[in-house]
């Protein structure tokens, strides 16, 4: 027994071992399958990030362009109707 009360290995205890193999493991494997040179690292997340952020942002500006357009075509329209209907009938 420790000072701390008796030594147990408990369910936690258990579930990260299991967890740290793992992750060693799936790194291992990665590493031997597509190499060191094509290896996830932080910096690849990062710019990963940034570039789905810029596309997202112009996926935005292009459908506010396209409902201002039409926007602008439903109000012209609105206009040439109302033209049409201040005109004399005879």
């Amino acid at each position: 027994m420790s000072a701390n009360g008796p030594n147990h290995i408990g369910l936690t205890t258990i579930s990260r071992t299991v967890a740290s193999l793992a992750v060693g493991v799936v790194h291992t494997v990665e590493r031997a399958v597509i190499g060191d040179s094509r290896m996830r690292t932080a910096r690849g997340n990062a710019w990963e990030a940034v570039c789905a952020d810029r596309a997202r942002a112009a996926q935005r500006r292009e459908l506010d362009r396209l409902v201002a357009e039409l926007g602008a075509a439903r109000a012209a329209a609105r206009k040439r109707r109302d033209a049409r209907d201040d005109l004399p009938v005879s």
